[in-house]
């Protein structure tokens, strides 16, 4: 799909919208005296509003994503950008969206918060992904379609290959949230970007990167879309603190982390498969793992009681009695071994 059919798709007061205009976004000139934003002119580091636009956080990741700051977008975590495709796409009402199920839960509150409906598709007993099935939920109506690979709770990624035939038989925007990209052995859907226009890819600064409390989400895709994020935006999403933090933080060696981590969650997949309390271990790209024990609830509390804290997902359909586990440090991995034995 190309990009005017996909500017089509855009709900018709989002199309028409004059977005506001901050201070510094009319003025994109060097420092001056500013008198333009009624800000407390007394310097504490802080007393001014920051870059609206994130230009130089923009560049920093441009560098390391090998993505044009144009066609990059960064919010308040991805959740803002998921809020931000029901936003821009989808009518409440009249609109809906199609998902996976079992999957992240925020793509159905988001969905909720705006009054759009949510189609949810099941993943096959192996976690596969039903591609024929997650085209036959659409009409008319569906304006877009969420899938995470790597997914969570199930931890396994969906190929390019995949993503590229729904690509080209899917009328809508696709979706396809990379939180846990970094510790796949599969290649990212950025790769797709230069062919479908159609194509939303959301990252975080959140997992390998560790800048959780941060709250920096990425999205990427076609410039247009991307200048349709930036005018639906709240002003100044993105704290000046939070960006300074960021640009230091991310000229940090995270891949011996990644390592590391990839390490632990094959040594501890290997540990928990030999457990009597185990009845399986799923395969996993992300920094966690899906354990599907004798008793989910009893293990849990047995691990709380001894200030281990896991995800229990057993109520979760496709993930009964089954616990998600993150990787830890050795030390921690060690703890929750020991519990669990």
């Amino acid at each position: 799909m190309d990009i005017d059919n996909v500017m089509r798709l855009v709900r018709e007061n989002i199309r028409n919208l004059a977005p506001y205009s901050t201070a510094r976004d009319e003025y994109k000139g060097g420092i001056g005296v500013f008198l333009d934003a009624n800000e407390n002119p007394y310097n504490n580091g802080y007393n001014r509003y920051p870059d609206p636009r994130q230009t130089t956080l923009k560049e920093l990741l441009s560098q390391i994503k090998g993505i044009a700051p144009q066609s990059m977008f960064i919010g308040n975590g991805s959740d803002e950008a998921i809020d931000l495709c029901f936003r821009i796409f989808c009518e409440p009402r009249v609109d809906n969206v199609v998902t996976i199920a079992p999957t992240y839960g925020m793509y159905r509150v988001s969905a909720a918060i705006n009054d759009v409906e949510v189609r949810e598709v099941q993943l096959g007993e192996d976690f596969s992904l039903p591609t024929a099935a997650l085209l036959s939920a659409c009409d008319q109506n569906t304006k877009l379609m969420f899938i995470c690979s790597p997914n969570n709770p199930t931890g396994n990624s969906f190929s390019i290959e995949q993503m590229r035939w729904i690509l080209e038989y899917f009328d809508g925007i696709l979706v396809v949230d990379e939180a846990y990209i970094d510790f796949s052995s599969e290649a990212s859907a950025t790769t797709l970007l230069a062919e479908y226009d159609n194509l939303i890819v959301l990252q975080t600064l959140s997992k390998a990167y560790g800048l959780a409390a941060l709250r920096l989400g990425l999205a990427f895709a076609h410039p247009q879309i991307m200048q349709l994020f930036a005018n639906v935006k709240y002003p100044y999403n993105i704290n000046l603190a939070g960006m300074e933090r960021a640009a230091q933080l991310l000229t940090r060696d995270v891949e011996t982390q990644i390592k590391n981590i990839k390490s632990e969650r094959s040594r501890m997949a290997q540990a928990l498969e030999s457990m009597q309390c185990v009845k399986s271990v799923y395969p996993s790209d992300a920094n966690f793992l899906l354990v599907k024990v004798d008793d989910a609830k009893n293990v849990y509390n047995k691990l709380i009681n001894a200030e281990v804290i896991v995800r229990d997902r057993s109520g979760v359909k496709g993930c009964e009695e089954c616990l998600r586990i993150t990787i830890g440090t050795p030390e921690e991995n060690d703890r929750l071994l020991q519990i669990m034995a």
